[in-house]
């Protein structure tokens, strides 16, 4: 069983809370540093994960911790779908994404609403595929978020999750661990005015079960042909399932 880490290890505070709250927080640096801190490399991590759905050319999309929306504009290019829904539980991030939607004009195809991912507000087989970019670890029931998700997605349907992982071969293992508790939470503060949000990301991905892991969670939740692909030397990975 995975340690519980928390952004504020606040014992009386729920972690879904405390997430939400730490969002809130960081919404208006989010987009920045997220490009900064991985050298823009998470761009090219989401559309590897988005191709993952070209064979299935999904129509009806959710897009799960959709933060500021990033990844389903780059699906909504990619993919051409007829709608995307993206659903998180920061309003903070929520009121970034829906300047974005009308600024590029994209009411008619992308809505967003505030929803927790272990109790998404749709029907049962409602959408064509699910996506997840950078938020599964931040559930704070990772097995209930996953059922959920398994619940609304259509049979034949597919899930997609983008998600840091930890680097298990030398020197990336150490370069790494270097990065990630040094660089990044130095100019997390320096830029962010919630000096633990970018403290408490590497401590996150650490407690994260990654790999084999995660795609067992996955199975137990429902999901079938479950797949991880490890990106730059397990960096990240991207996983795949069906329902």
């Amino acid at each position: 069983m995975s340690k519980t880490v928390t952004p504020y290890n606040a014992a009386t505070v729920k972690k879904k809370d405390q997430v939400a709250t730490m969002f809130n927080n960081i919404s208006g640096t989010y987009d920045f540093l997220n490009h900064f801190l991985s050298f823009g490399i998470d761009i090219i991590w989401r559309k590897r994960a988005i191709r993952t759905l070209a064979k299935l050319q999904p129509k009806h999309i959710l897009d799960v911790a959709t933060g500021t929306g990033d990844f389903a504009f780059e699906a909504l290019k990619m993919l051409q779908p007829d709608h995307i829904i993206g659903v998180d539980i920061s309003e903070g991030m929520l009121a970034i994404a829906r300047e974005k939607i009308a600024k590029r004009g994209l009411q008619g195809k992308f809505s967003v609403e505030l929803g927790d991912s272990e109790n998404l507000p749709f029907a049962e087989n409602s959408f064509d595929a699910v996506t997840v970019a950078f938020g599964v670890r931040n559930f704070e029931n990772l097995s209930l978020g996953l059922e959920s998700i398994c619940r609304v997605l259509r049979p034949g349907g597919q899930v997609v999750v983008l998600e840091f992982s930890n680097p298990r071969r030398f020197p990336m293992k150490q370069l790494y661990s270097f990065y990630s508790k040094t660089f990044m939470p130095f100019f997390g503060k320096l830029f962010s005015k919630d000096k633990r949000a970018y403290a408490y990301l590497p401590e996150s991905i650490v407690a994260f079960p990654d790999g084999k892991d995660f795609t067992g969670i996955m199975e137990q939740a429902g999901f079938s042909k479950t797949k991880c692909r490890p990106q730059l030397f397990g960096v990240c990975s991207i996983y795949t399932g069906m329902k």
